[in-house]
């Protein structure tokens, strides 16, 4: 069973996965990995990865740009009763566990090769 805690978190992601659909364009694809929120839900992170990866500081000056927006898009589309300020930031633990299964599945074929 979710907390409200998580239930705030899960419901800020796909607010921004839905933001980012209707305003931002396709290049950079911007997928939003997850939110922490402060206990005190004054303040919440979001975090994304891009494709390609090269883009991400585009993806980051963008959300940075339409926070404000982003923010009055929260306010309409939730009922909240506080409205955090909103951050953005790279998924590195996400851009790591890619890394990581790209390592494996090379290994994983020098072994069937040899």
């Amino acid at each position: 069973m979710f907390d409200r805690h998580e239930r705030v978190n899960a419901l800020f992601a796909e607010l921004a996965a839905e933001f980012i659909r209707h305003e931002a364009n396709t290049d950079p694809l911007i997928t939003v990995t997850g939110t922490t929120t402060s206990k005190d839900y004054e303040n919440a992170t979001i975090y994304v990865t891009t494709i390609p990866d090269d883009r991400e500081a585009d993806a980051l000056i963008f959300l940075r740009r339409h926070g404000g927006a982003f923010r009055k898009f929260v306010k309409k589309h939730s009922n909240v009763k506080v409205v955090p300020r909103f951050s953005f930031e790279i998924d590195a633990g996400e851009r790591h566990r890619q890394h990581v299964d790209e390592v494996v599945r090379k290994i994983e074929g020098w072994k069937d090769a040899a």
